[in-house]
């Protein structure tokens, strides 16, 4: 047996309470009113192999939005749709080092967003997707990745207004800056649709259910646009430790700040950890914690032992 299919209920459980005692390092996000009463104690993996075998562990009926975990499937619904040579004259494949909403780095680029893991890449690939309005595009993505993935993703209405209370001044900033330089055609359309699109919700499970699309060879998606979103998740998933985490984990993975996390283990299957409380940089201390575990003790790296 090799990687997923050496783990045990045992193995599972214990990696899980390491985690959940290193989460206790980070704090809640506390931008947008609703995620900030999230409990910082909540943890829950799903964990979907390519046999069909799965696993779970702790507080999996959570529902929480996706957030930024849901970029990687917003480009993988535009290379589908539209192919990768025109989706990367909108956006470039470059690792960032700032903050994943800086303004200041899009503006030392020009208005070009350097890649779609960030706030301006997403934000640029929204303003793109197929549709006349915000409420339009979200059912359309919706609906292909609920039909693809066998999952149940909805809008939590709730988090949105929420999100939209806070005003989103950085990212209102960066939208306008990116009409300006004509890389977004409409600005409040394309970010009333990026805001929707993170505040699609779901479970663990369906979390898991999507990365199951970008780990395992399918006739529904063409493998060089997979390839393509894992590399991406790889190099720029994790904001400015991205280059850190794939020397210690070597896993394409995409976090959000409400505290998901998804893992691609390509061939194998998809790991998807929420845990709510973050580290400084934005992403999940406990989720992040529970795959490195995984990862070296079943020896899952990409890169071999």
């Amino acid at each position: 047996m090799v990687g997923l299919e050496r783990l045990t209920t045992t193995k599972l459980s214990a990696w899980a309470q390491q985690a959940k005692v290193l989460a206790h390092q980070g704090q809640v996000a506390n931008r947008i009113p609703k995620l900030a009463l999230a409990n910082p104690d909540w943890f829950a993996v799903y964990i979907c192999c390519r046999s069909g075998q799965t696993y779970s562990h702790g507080d999996t009926s959570c529902v929480f939005p996706l957030m930024s975990a849901i970029k990687p499937f917003s480009l993988l619904y535009l290379l589908e749709q539209f192919g990768a040579e025109t989706v990367f004259q909108w956006v470039g494949v470059e690792p960032s080092d700032a903050p994943f909403n800086s303004l200041e780095q899009l503006i030392a680029d020009h208005g070009r967003p350097r890649n779609p893991m960030i706030n301006s890449g997403a934000i640029t690939l929204a303003d793109k997707l197929p549709g006349k309005n915000a409420s339009y595009r979200l059912e359309q993505f919706c609906q292909w990745l609920n039909k693809l993935a066998l999952c149940q993703l909805s809008l939590d209405e709730e988090m949105l207004a929420s999100v939209r209370s806070t005003g989103s001044q950085a990212n209102r900033a960066i939208t306008q800056y990116l009409a300006e330089a004509k890389s977004v055609k409409n600005p409040e359309i394309a970010l009333d649709t990026y805001e929707e699109i993170c505040c699609l919700s779901g479970r663990v499970e369906d979390l898991a259910r999507l990365g199951l699309l970008l780990a395992c060879e399918s006739e529904l998606i063409l493998p060089q646009h997979r390839r393509i979103v894992n590399s991406l998740m790889l190099t720029c998933g994790l904001y400015a430790a991205s280059s850190q985490y794939a020397l210690r984990i070597g896993l394409p993975m995409k976090s959000g700040i409400s505290g998901a996390l998804l893992a691609i283990v390509p061939n194998q299957g998809a790991i998807a950890p929420y845990s709510p409380a973050l580290d400084s940089i934005g992403n999940s201390m406990g989720a992040i914690a529970f795959v490195e575990a995984l990862s070296q003790g079943l020896q899952l790296s990409i890169f071999g032992d």
